[in-house]
């Protein structure tokens, strides 16, 4: 979503920037090459000839001079989880306050999260959030009552306002939180994908860990595009310190770019086609591109696990 039309201030009410978000996106959908997408965000859906007419809502049609018919929460009622790394290099960039047009990565996923939340509200799914870094920080199971989303809003919004210095090993966790999950669910992963420990055969294996009880899951590789992939210093001398161990190394940005990016490059190409051979979707997500992808991509796996 573009949100130029949203004030860039403080986000101090996650919820309402969270409706805002999806308001666009719907809007937007409507003039893209998803137009014909199904997309049920109400309590009612238009009539389709040749169905049967025993739930249209007449007194709406007297309103709105359209059929609708009524749609009942069985029709729906997927489980969804969200799971956000909240270790040290998710956030980054350094900001000195979340604001809509100056996220760090973990502020994205934040915002992202609440946004994917306010259309599973719309679609009657129930939701579920956890969190980690070096340790399982929050854990809530999937409930579709305004009131748990609300709790979920609240611990969501200390994303944005909390600073890590923590490590973590990804796989650790993960495995903890497929424990946890036993219904067939759809699961959405927020993590930058960088790692303390170097074994990432154990991180995928983990990854394969929630693909138990037939979930979908769908890996949002989180970063940022202007400096994590393109490398996009100016070429004056510059310290980088590694957020999670505290190394740094001095150098000039020109003078490795090139080799920087094809390493990220291939490091990306590498994650994608291990997803593929796991069996789950790898959306690479820029905290520059807004979103829309987010949330596309909801629609699309919720179609497939239904």
């Amino acid at each position: 979503m573009d949100l130029s039309n949203v004030q860039s201030s403080e986000i101090k009410n996650l919820d309402i920037l969270a409706k805002q978000v999806v308001e666009g996106f719907i809007t937007g959908m409507h003039k893209s090459p998803f137009h014909g997408f199904s997309v049920e965000f109400s309590e009612h859906k238009l009539y389709n000839k040749g169905e049967s007419t025993r739930h249209i809502d007449w007194k709406l049609f007297a309103k709105t001079e359209k059929l609708y018919t009524k749609k009942y929460e069985e029709e729906t009622n997927l489980r969804c989880h969200i799971i956000i790394d909240n270790s040290a290099s998710m956030h980054y960039p350094v900001v000195k306050k979340q604001t809509v047009d100056s996220l760090n990565k973990v502020g994205f996923s934040a915002v992202a999260a609440a946004a994917l939340m306010e259309i599973f509200k719309k679609q009657r799914d129930s939701v579920g959030l956890s969190i980690y870094a070096d340790s399982y920080e929050y854990y809530a199971p999937e409930k579709g009552s305004e009131r748990h989303r609300k709790m979920l809003l609240h611990q969501l919004e200390q994303l944005l306002v909390s600073k890590s210095s923590a490590t973590t090993d990804t796989y650790k966790y993960l495995h903890e939180i497929a424990e946890k999950i036993h219904r067939r669910s759809l699961i959405f992963v927020f993590t930058d994908m960088f790692q303390t420990s170097k074994d990432d055969e154990a991180l995928f294996e983990a990854l394969r860990h929630l693909k138990y009880n037939k979930h979908e899951v769908v890996l949002f590789h989180t970063f940022d595009g202007k400096t994590e992939l393109n490398f996009n210093f100016d070429n004056s001398p510059k310290k980088f310190v590694d957020l999670e161990t505290g190394e740094e190394i001095n150098v000039y940005a020109e003078n490795v770019q090139e080799k920087y990016k094809e390493i990220v490059e291939n490091y990306f190409k590498e994650l994608k086609n291990k997803c593929l051979q796991y069996q789950i979707d790898y959306v690479p997500v820029d905290i520059h591109s807004g979103f829309n992808q987010i949330l596309t991509k909801y629609l699309i796996s919720r179609k497939k696990i239904k």
